[in-house]
């Protein structure tokens, strides 16, 4: 009896270690013990203002995927792709943590910082009005029209440029609008470049303005986007109000102005803040603003440069019109390199949301 007792144990344990061999070693056992491994996450974020995120998360041998949205909502998918609606207004950054698992339960985790922009509470806005840039030539003369001359007419900041309607200073081409500030003897000018405007052909009270736009680079180069109140030509400048979404001087490159100009805040008083990006002059970035009668908000690529609260004190609760153009020195830019003989600001849309 003893023997036989010795000989089970010895049948037992040899059993229970071939066993645990075999679950261990990898041989017949498929992915089941393998830890999920090469998480991937994307994130498209809706530019309508509705807080709107597709995700997609993916990884080698996951069954599931938990999303973690950064604000204490948590969801589990099996595909790693789902959507998501933020709520909370304003341009906010969230850090998505999503956790890839395996079909034993062994996990790889990873975060990503996700930055939305959450129009009036949430409430998705549908497009009002928008200039694609579609048809190549000149553009369209039912939205845009020209300021013509030199500062001389009243709207200048001793700039350097003649502004003209010729293609050789604004054409579209391919689906974008080229704006090219030129050196050239033009008129008793240096420089020819043109103001592109839509006054008196489209106007607009509050909503969301994107423009996608390249600057150019170069010292002493000035170009805008912006906005001016259309009852200019009854109270002038600045109680008719300014809104520049953007300018940019080529003595600081990559330098984003985002500004607001009223009675009290004009001028080198403005109302203002800047922010540094990469590549401003080389690659297309989204200028952005939020105008309701609250608040008005300026961003680049969805980060927020400047935010103003909106009253009846300041003169932003009417229709504003747009303008577009690259000016040369002038109070803001200062003196031109002499070795800037082009300078383009490509426009690839502007859209007004409502």
């Amino acid at each position: 009896m003893k023997y036989f007792k010795t000989s089970l144990l010895l049948v037992t344990v040899f059993f229970l270690t071939g066993s645990c061999t075999k679950a261990g070693g990898g041989g017949g056992g498929g992915n089941q013990g393998k830890t999920p491994s090469n998480l991937m996450i994307t994130a498209n974020v809706s530019v309508d203002g509705s807080g709107n995120v597709a995700f997609t998360a993916k990884a080698d041998d996951a069954v599931s995927y938990a999303f973690e949205f950064g604000n204490g909502v948590v969801k589990t998918v099996a595909t790693g792709i789902t959507n998501y609606q933020y709520t909370l207004a304003g341009s906010n950054t969230y850090n998505v943590t999503v956790t890839a698992s395996g079909s034993t339960g062994l996990t790889i985790k990873k975060t990503v910082p996700v930055t939305v922009n959450v129009l009036g509470g949430g409430g998705a806005q549908t497009l009002f009005w928008a200039e694609e840039f579609n048809v190549d030539g000149a553009p369209d003369a039912t939205k845009w029209g020209y300021d013509i001359g030199t500062g001389s007419n009243g709207w200048g900041n001793n700039e350097l440029q003649y502004y003209t309607s010729r293609p050789e200073n604004v054409i579209v081409q391919n689906g974008v609008l080229k704006i090219t500030a030129k050196k050239e003897n033009y008129m008793g000018s240096a420089y020819t470049s043109t103001r592109l405007l839509s006054q008196n052909k489209f106007a607009f009270t509050y909503g969301r303005v994107e423009v996608r736009a390249k600057i150019p680079a170069g010292v002493g180069t000035w170009p805008a986007i912006w906005m001016l109140g259309s009852n200019i030509a009854s109270v002038g400048w600045p109680a008719c109000g300014e809104l520049d979404i953007m300018e940019h001087r080529g003595s600081e490159l990559n330098k984003i102005f985002g500004t607001l100009h009223y009675p009290g805040r004009s001028g080198g008083n403005a109302d203002g803040n800047t922010k540094v990006i990469s590549n401003a002059t080389t690659e297309f970035h989204n200028y952005s603003m939020d105008w309701s009668a609250t608040a008005i908000k300026i961003y680049v690529d969805d980060l927020l440069i400047h935010s103003v609260n909106n009253s009846a004190a300041i003169p932003f609760n009417h229709d504003f019109f747009f303008i577009l153009n690259v000016a040369m020195g002038g109070g803001f830019a200062g003196p031109v390199d002499a070795a800037v003989t082009s300078a383009t600001m490509e426009v690839d849309y502007v859209r007004v949301y409502k």
